[in-house]
């Protein structure tokens, strides 16, 4: 296993999963969630312009093919500007490791669009996963704990159906990025989103706010631009570059329980037992569904709609 890859997955996964931890205290300093999601994108849009550039030239970007384009702009703004946003307002209603354990939910969702799409019934090993990830997000909620699963539910449907975004952009970019490269198609993902945020937020907000915002505030800001979006995105696609997919992904169940050990240390936030079994489960899916996808063993037998 190439050490500089996996550090590089790992790395990425830490600094995502960093995102909740900055965005609690921005709402603590009174940013609403439309400015942390909106300042972000801006912030972070003209790192990714330049590592474009600078990788591949802006005569080749020119020259993208306008079908790829537009896919990775409308993946793009459905993911990092309608995704994006129901998930940071989510975390107004939960606690941050919480969002990061459900956000991760995403992989099972692909297994299953992948075998609807291709109308094969999943392996009884791939379906075990996908069980175990479900029954996992159940328990994160709150499980059996009806108090807690009521005060959790509507936040974590919100970042559930972020997760599903994600899902379709996983997918989108999986045939696109053969085309076109992943900085290119990061790239034009990443310009759509603030291309919608930007209106929304004027639309919603009072740009006069942006003046309110404390210097610590700013830093925060840049520092969810550059920390939790620019740099990880580089380090997960040179790390899958070198390592692979599978283990890539493997790798990255690194995030959650770092999130979770940066919310007890700054945020004082503490996981019930029930919440726990959930991210224990959850994490095993991944770790479940990532092992038969490198064994081969994704899809059981046909469906017998094909």
């Amino acid at each position: 296993m190439d050490p500089i890859g996996a550090s590089a997955v790992m790395v990425a996964a830490m600094l995502f999963a960093t995102k909740g931890i900055f965005a609690k205290h921005l709402y603590d300093m009174g940013v609403s969630v439309e400015a942390v999601v909106t300042v972000r994108a801006v912030l972070a849009l003209p790192l990714f312009w330049w590592f474009a550039i600078y990788r591949e030239g802006l005569r080749k970007i020119l020259d993208t093919p306008r079908e790829a384009l537009i896919a990775a702009a409308a993946v793009g703004a459905l993911c990092y500007y309608f995704g994006a946003l129901i998930d940071f307002i989510a975390l107004t209603m939960i606690d941050a490791s919480i969002e990061r354990v459900l956000i991760f939910s995403y992989p099972a969702m692909v297994v299953i669009v992948t075998c609807w799409r291709d109308r094969a019934w999943p392996s009884p090993a791939v379906t075990t996963a996908t069980l175990l990830t479900y029954l996992g997000i159940f328990f994160t909620m709150g499980g059996f704990d009806l108090i807690e699963l009521k005060a959790n539910l509507l936040g974590a449907m919100l970042v559930i159906g972020s997760a599903m975004t994600y899902t379709v952009y996983f997918l989108i970019s999986e045939k696109y990025t053969r085309q076109i490269g992943s900085s290119r198609f990061a790239l034009f993902a990443m310009t759509a989103a603030p291309a919608c945020l930007v209106p929304h937020f004027l639309w919603t907000q009072d740009v006069g706010s942006l003046s309110e915002i404390s210097a610590s505030g700013w830093a925060l800001l840049l520092a969810l631009g550059v920390l939790c979006m620019f740099f990880p995105a580089l380090l997960q696609a040179e790390g899958v570059r070198r390592i692979g997919a599978q283990l890539g992904a493997v790798l990255s169940t690194a995030g959650p329980p770092t999130t979770v050990v940066i919310a007890w240390l700054t945020l004082d936030e503490r996981l019930n037992l029930w919440q726990w079994l959930g991210m224990a489960l959850i994490v095993l899916g991944i770790l479940a569904l990532d092992l038969a996808r490198s064994r081969g063993a994704l899809v059981a037998t046909p469906s017998s709609s094909q």
